[in-house]
């Protein structure tokens, strides 16, 4: 199974996060999190800074691991992603080939614009609560079939699992 991070950069005292509206690949044209596959000789949290320099030019600082899922797709043997948020980076957000950053306020995201899971768990990551999960969507990943969440799970290094 291909492991994976998204990262979300959060501005607490202006309660907005920071989205990319994604220009090419899975979730093209969706707003989430910078983030990107682990490679082989990496860590997920080394992964999560390399992938968020990389999509948006800014260097998250301590990245806390708050988050994990399983997605499933039809009949795939899915994706494992390990889910991060940083309230310190440097570097301002800016425009790559890769993604295009928006801050967005916490009342206000783009729901509608985004993968159908991110409801779900969303609140709790800006909430500063950790989470599990799983989701299952159809062949296309078009639409969310089942899901589940748990909330407050133990918290772990960024290299192991919940």
């Amino acid at each position: 199974m291909q492991s994976a991070t998204l990262c979300y950069l959060l501005r607490p005292e202006e309660k907005e996060v920071l989205l990319i509206r994604k220009k090419r690949g899975l979730g093209e044209g969706l707003y989430l999190g910078p983030g990107g596959k682990v490679e082989e000789d990496e860590t997920p949290r080394e992964c999560v800074v390399r992938e968020v320099e990389e999509e948006i030019g800014v260097t998250p600082r301590d990245p806390e691991k708050v988050g994990e899922f399983r997605f499933v797709m039809g009949d795939d043997s899915g994706m494992f992603a390990h889910v991060f948020r940083a309230e310190e980076f440097s570097g301002t957000p800016e425009e790559s080939s890769e993604a295009d950053p928006e801050w967005f306020d916490y009342d206000s995201l783009p729901y509608d614009q985004m993968w159908d899971d991110d409801r779900y768990w969303m609140p709790h990551l800006l909430d500063g609560e950790t989470f599990a999960g799983e989701f299952v969507f159809d062949e296309d990943g078009d639409e969310l079939r089942d899901w589940e969440v748990e909330t407050g799970v133990r918290e772990v290094d960024a290299a192991e699992s919940f």
